[in-house]
């Protein structure tokens, strides 16, 4: 029997076995974790660093115990496991134990200073990272060394696969499934921000900053949290669940009450107008989009509706490039081309009319953070109570490092109009109170990072940021009484882990309709950045255009996205076709449960430049899984990355791939299958519309051109009464099919007769697998005929027009064997 050790430091709870010990760390009283003990003796399971004179670790143990997956330093090495993820690693870092397979890994310095860059050790694993490419917004890259990893890494995953495993293209899932996946991530250290980055000598870097020279520190105990476990997924969200309760400074998703207007499909103003935007735009809009039947339940007026001035364009003179960025707020009302000359123009009266006209649920209006892009104007009579005062950003070494942005290259000169930290609660309760009063529902905040380049004097980036965030929130729930907010423009860690009640965030840069290079690459990055975002908000893919020669594929990966389907469309153009795709006849959506994500052997590919690699993003229903599969090769690069010499970047280069996915590319499929599952799935393809039977191993190929995808609707078989092998599809000509169903069950009458009966939003045709003919299928109450393929097993419900949400049942009859 082992002895339980006590420590006044360490206390150990014997848990009455000899199997497990509970450890309660005095720095996270609120987290245990399980040790288990083994028979035989092994070295010290944690290494003991020193951080100037303080000590985050466990000290020895005269007992033999270890732990197969936590984060230690031995020999200089970084190891979790038994796998060596950092070489080199230098005396003055070390880790500090969180659960049992988690750590924060910390550094100190002999000098006190407002930014650190420490290095942590040489890297040599293939990774994937999401980085800041330039200030607003994150990318992924691929790597396999330190020197890979580009400046501003916020999110760092590795895969040490056994070396046992086969590396050839065959051996694939073989690899995936004998992986270890480690996560390496910066975080919010205090008022300290942290990333990652590479040297040439392919050491790892932290950096750590404040943000305000005058904000310094000497050591980042938790600047970096390391996980690891055989499932990527279940890592980032395993992570993110330690993060949440440790740190205390964030939500995650699942804890947050997210607005309504996701489930309705939308229209954006600002590809339609950009700042033209107007009251006869908005209902010329409203009009075409209602005479082609399909009519948005929620309404984004963007940037054009203010009330603003800009003191450095002069009349008669040439705009200087970039100048409008240094325009500022005036007033929190809203500007003449929304006042008009009657009560029939004003921005009031608008929001009213076209509620009623249009049956609009939600009308968002947008703002800047700091008010408008510039700030707001400190001579304004109105926005004098606030005390804003002009501050030039300070942009960290960083952001220009990568790619500058000219909205903040103009700021630096011209000035930023802020509100001090004490007073922008009360701007934004005035604000959200005016909008509010007036019919507004929610907003739409964007050029959030900014904040970052104002900390000094304020205590830093994070502490500034956070105030602003904090009191956006309290304002929007305050005034909208529900989290009616879309937060955009704000990938930095500053922001990220200080959301606690925002619930939706653009996940990409713009959707930009005159730039066909950046089409793939703005469905690649929502994805990719979805792993890590989409842990803390419901990413927002951002709007599209309907009629748009990319339309189809950006459709499509919005149905599956788990985000808000809006268009920017202009008024009378508007693709119908592709509409009904994505939105039912009640203007509602069908989305996905979770933020749709690349499937796991996507995540160490460039399926963007690589030439031969497909994107599949996977998602769940609540009974079926969701494929897409994209061609995202040949019609753009990525930012930063080279690219050969002969290669015309400005034009597409259409390329055919031939692409291969199985139904255990969908992660937790077994979560929404049931008890009744057979192993099997049907697998219906939207585009083709053929329907076939799959093992869950066994693969299906795809052959497409650039910019071309398909949908497949992965659904579990289930094995009803022994006879009956059964799954819906759902409703077939919608891309996301399965989402349409709510429910399914099945009773018996008696021994010969078995019903299956659905609920969900159902319009069109439905769809569902079958091993055998159905006697009568009866759709709310009424018998109606129905198609059924023997061959595939595919059986068709036409659905007449009506109600959408349905009850559908099928009655099947069979001899008694």
């Amino acid at each position: 029997m082992y002895k339980a050790f006590t420590s006044k430091n360490f206390p150990i709870q014997f848990l009455g076995s000899t199997d497990f010990f509970r450890f309660h760390y005095p720095f996270h009283q609120n987290l245990n974790f399980q040790l288990h003990l083994l028979p035989f003796t092994f070295p010290q399971f944690v290494s003991r660093r020193k951080f100037g004179g303080k000590f985050r670790g466990f000290s020895s143990f005269s007992s033999k115990m270890t732990i197969t997956t936590l984060p230690s330093i031995k020999d200089d090495r970084l190891i979790v496991g038994d796998k060596v993820v950092l070489t080199a690693v230098p005396a003055n870092v070390g880790v500090s134990p969180v659960t049992h397979r988690s750590a924060f890994i910390g550094a100190t310095s002999s000098t006190s200073s407002s930014r650190h860059l420490f290095s942590v050790g040489v890297l040599e694993h293939e990774f994937l990272c999401l980085y800041r490419f330039k200030m607003w917004w994150m990318i992924p890259r691929l790597g396999k060394s330190g020197s890979e990893v580009p400046v501003e890494t916020q999110m760092l995953l590795l895969k040490v696969a056994e070396e046992s495993a086969l590396t050839d293209e065959s051996s694939t899932d073989s690899e995936n499934e004998r992986s270890l996946y480690v996560l390496i991530l910066p975080v919010l250290d205090g008022v300290f921000r942290a990333t990652l980055q590479g040297t040439s000598e392919n050491e790892l870097q932290l950096c750590v900053e404040s943000g305000d020279a005058n904000v310094k520190t000497s050591e980042a105990m938790e600047a970096v949290f390391i996980n690891s476990g055989d499932n990527p997924f279940e890592v980032i969200t395993d992570s993110m669940k330690v993060l949440e309760k440790v740190k205390g400074t964030f939500s995650r998703i699942d804890n947050k009450k997210t607005p309504s207007h996701l489930d309705l499909f939308g229209w954006c103003t600002w590809d339609a107008f950009y700042t033209d935007v107007n009251p006869q735009g908005i209902k010329e809009g409203l009009q075409s989009f209602s005479a082609g039947g399909v009519s948005p339940k929620f309404l984004i007026i963007d940037d054009g509706w203010q009330e603003t001035i800009n003191e450095y364009r002069k009349e008669g003179e040439p705009d200087i490039e970039g100048i409008q960025f240094a325009t500022r707020l005036a007033d929190i009302k809203e500007n003449k081309k929304f006042r008009g000359s009657g009560s029939d123009d004003s921005l009031q009266e608008l929001v009213h009319s076209i509620k009623e006209r249009y049956g609009l649920k939600y009308v968002y209006v947008w703002h800047a953070l700091a008010g408008y892009w510039g700030g707001v104007l400190p001579s304004s009579e109105s926005m004098k109570k606030y005390n804003p005062k002009i501050e030039y950003p300070i942009q960290s070494p960083g952001n220009v490092s990568n790619l500058r942005d000219i909205v903040v290259d103009v700021l630096e000169k011209y000035g930023l109009g802020v509100i001090h930290p004490e007073k922008i609660y009360e701007f934004y309760n005035d604000l959200h109170g005016y909008l509010a009063s007036i019919g507004v529902d929610g907003v739409k905040v964007d050029v959030q990072n900014i904040m970052e380049t104002l900390g000094t004097g304020y205590g830093g980036r994070v502490t500034i940021t956070r105030q602003y965030e904090e009191a956006l929130e309290q304002s929007v729930v305050r005034n909208f009484k529900e989290t009616n907010l879309i937060c955009c423009m704000s990938h930095n860690t500053d922001s990220i882990y200080s959301s606690k009640k925002s619930a939706v965030a653009r996940v990409s840069e713009d959707f930009m309709p005159r730039e066909p290079t950046f089409q793939t690459l703005h469905v690649a990055a929502v994805s990719f950045n979805s792993l890590l975002l989409g842990e803390i908000v419901v990413p927002d893919w951002d709007m599209f255009q309907s009629k748009h020669e990319t339309a189809e594929f950006h459709g499509a990966a919005r149905a599956l996205g788990g985000c808000a389907v809006y268009v920017s469309d202009k008024p009378g153009n508007h693709d119908f076709k592709i509409l009904r795709k994505l939105v039912l006849p009640d203007g509602s959506v069908l989305r996905a449960r979770h933020a749709g994500r690349p499937t796991r052997d996507c995540l160490f590919r460039d399926t963007v430049m690589d030439g031969k690699s497909v994107l599949k993003i996977w998602n769940l229903n609540k009974l079926t899984g969701v494929i897409g599969v994209f061609n995202c090769q040949g019609a753009g690069h990525w930012p930063l990355m080279e690219v050969a010499k002969n290669e015309e970047t400005s034009t597409c280069t259409k390329l055919t791939l031939t692409g291969s996915f199985c139904p255990n590319d969908v992660e937790f499929l077994e979560d929404v299958a049931g008890e009744n599952w057979d192993g099997d799935c049907a697998v219906y393809a939207f585009n083709s519309g053929s329907l076939c039977k799959l093992k869950r191993k066994e693969s299906l190929q795809v052959g497409l051109r650039t910019l071309e995808c398909e949908i497949y609707t992965i659904s579990p078989i289930r094995v009803f009464s022994n006879d009956v092998h059964f799954t819906p599809i759902g409703s077939l000509d919608m891309y996301n099919s399965g989402g349409a169903i709510e429910t399914l069950s099945h009773s018996m009458e008696d021994l010969s007769q078995c019903t299956i009966k659905m609920t969900g939003r159902f319009c069109g045709r439905f769809g569902a697998y079958s091993s055998t003919k159905p006697r009568r299928c009866v759709v709310d109450m009424k018998e109606v005929e129905f198609t059924y393929e023997s061959g595939s097993g595919l059986l068709t419900v036409k659905l007449e027009d009506g109600s959408i949400s349905r009850e559908i049942d099928l009655v099947y009859r069979y001899e008694r064997r």
